[in-house]
């Protein structure tokens, strides 16, 4: 079928501290690289480049529709929401939230 490219943004002000952490954990287990201002994982079942912003973090993703993107969607989330335990985020999915 082919992977499916999906986006996800949520507004933060600790944008680029949050993708360095999100990196750095991921990098224990899988393939990643990043900057202060960009990263990209490369999980098993997809992959997902991030950037930060002044405001923002923004998640581009890429992964088998189904099963496989929406593994990739939980594992971000969960693992920013662990980071981020100080304030409320949610990311907003391609238009919608997960």
């Amino acid at each position: 079928m082919g992977a499916q490219a999906f986006q996800g943004t949520v507004s933060t002000g600790f944008a680029s501290k949050y993708l360095q952490q999100l990196c750095k954990h991921f990098a224990h287990k899988v393939p990643a690289t990043w900057s202060p201002d960009a990263g990209t994982v490369e999980f098993p079942f997809g992959d997902c480049q991030i950037t930060a912003t002044q405001t923002d973090l923004r998640f581009a993703c890429k992964a088998e529709p189904g099963e496989q993107s929406e593994r990739l969607k939980q594992v971000v989330e969960s693992h920013l929401v662990r980071f981020a335990w100080r304030e409320t985020l949610t990311i907003n999915w391609d238009g919608g939230t997960k």
